[in-house]
């Protein structure tokens, strides 16, 4: 092989990096931790080993979530890490992203898949979900009848409403077979049709504790139930699949007795209200019904024979009344229609209308006569008051008192300026008697 072709070993592991990374990428290993290092730099580097191999890790520091100071050696864990190559050394290693307790983290895994999946089939539905009897007639526990579970759902519903019977459905609530058991117990209270609600829960635990409530088949029986299914797994933060697919689900065994049944003292003092308000309801009925009764012997009384007797009298009197006045008033107005006849019959004599006719021609005559006289005498003076208006404006009377009226001789035009001749031209003055004709011979001023 020729020197040319060679290449260092930088190069190599460069290379065996780049095929590392890229035929991997990211995956989860599981091992057992051995020889854990925690430099000051805030990184952790190990050994991820099993019974047969080993392999290097880092966690670095700006990757770790959480409390990682927790794992130690000896820990069997979950990495998801991608694969690389350390070129320094040219070790490969695991370059770790996230880490947990290998049962730990398989459980969640194997959980939320489910979860997931029943999620998307619609079992967690909250409109096929059935509500709670207000006050149920018997309730069933499905539990372990010797857990502390069951003490606190006993001891609860003894205290809040003693009344209400509970039947208990055995089963066991961890461990392989626990699962077919709360099956089996769901079946056995659905085909004794006994209850009309169910808990089925237990106590507080790890994750492996309560594993059989997350179980797929128990997790269907519970959805397909017909009867009201409350679940009460654990503690409050406790959730397992069977808290989803349940209709309701409670914080704990002693939470879920306290859904299914009323505060008995809530109970009573609401029953006692409701009798107050019956009693208050009766008697306002009873009022009611005597006030209806009274009025119904007022009708009665209003209705007997004496009764409608003594109407039917009042009545005929005021109609005997009435019909006395009614006659009394057509006699006075026939009456008096006869004396307006009469009075007619008289006014309409013949003799009685000629002698108003003779009468009545007497004065107009006289009044004829006076008209005429008193217009011919208001005429005469009127024409002696126009006369002597006429008079009064009249040129001749002018002239009567000593004046004139001078005319151009030509024209007969009447001289009222003395420009409107010349010296020498002939003037002709009219007198009251008689007329002269001068001739100009000087002009006199105005002023």
């Amino acid at each position: 092989m020729p020197a040319e072709a060679a290449i260092t070993v930088s190069q190599l592991n460069r290379r065996a990096k780049t095929l590392l990374e890229q035929g991997f990428g990211r995956l989860w290993v599981e091992g057992e931790i051995s020889n854990l290092s925690r430099p000051a730099s805030g990184h952790i580097y190990f050994s991820l080993k099993d019974d047969k191999a080993q392999v290097s890790a880092a966690w670095f520091r700006q990757r770790q979530r959480g409390p990682a100071i927790r794992f130690k050696d000896g820990d069997r864990i979950l990495a998801y890490a991608r694969v690389s190559l350390y070129e320094a050394r040219g070790n490969y290693q695991l370059i770790v992203e996230q880490m947990e307790p290998a049962g730990e983290g398989v459980l969640k895994r194997r959980f939320e898949a489910l979860k997931k999946k029943l999620f998307e089939e619609g079992l967690f539905d909250e409109d096929r979900k059935q509500a709670l009897p207000v006050l149920p007639q018997r309730i069933g526990v499905i539990t372990s009848p010797s857990g502390a579970a069951i003490r606190d759902i006993l001891s609860v519903l003894a205290r809040r409403f003693p009344a209400v019977p509970v039947t208990i459905y055995p089963a066991a609530v961890q461990g392989d077979a626990a699962p077919q058991e709360l099956i089996a117990a769901l079946a056995a209270a659905e085909q004794r049709d006994e209850c009309d609600v169910l808990i089925i829960g237990r106590g507080g635990g790890s994750l492996e504790d309560l594993w059989a409530f997350n179980d797929e088949q128990l997790a269907r029986a519970i959805a397909a139930c017909s009867l009201p299914v409350v679940s009460a797994v654990g503690h409050e933060v406790d959730f397992t699949i069977a808290d989803f697919v349940a209709d309701v689900r409670a914080p704990t065994p002693s939470g879920a007795a306290e859904l299914v049944v009323p505060d008995q003292e809530a109970w009573l003092h609401r029953i006692a209200t409701l009798a107050a308000r019956l009693g208050r309801i009766g008697e306002r009925s009873v009022e009611d019904k005597a006030q209806d009764l009274d009025w119904l012997a007022r009708r009665l009384m209003a209705a007997s024979p004496a009764a409608t007797l003594n109407r039917q009298r009042d009545s005929l009197r005021e109609n005997n009344g009435r019909l006395i006045g009614a006659l009394r008033r057509q006699l006075l107005t026939q009456q008096n229609q006869l004396q307006a006849a009469r009075s007619d019959l008289m006014q309409s004599s013949p003799a009685l209308s000629v002698q108003r006719s003779i009468g009545r021609l007497n004065e107009l005559q006289q009044r004829l006569v006076a008209r005429i006289r008193g217009a011919v005498g208001d005429t005469d003076h009127r024409v002696a008051l126009l006369g002597r208006a006429l008079h009064s404006v009249s040129p001749l009377a002018t002239l009567d008192r000593g004046y004139a009226i001078l005319q151009d001789p030509g024209t007969g035009k009447v001289l009222l300026r003395a420009d409107e001749v010349r010296i020498g031209n002939d003037i002709r003055a009219r007198l009251s008697k008689g007329e002269l004709v001068a001739t100009v011979k000087k002009f006199i001023n105005e002023d």
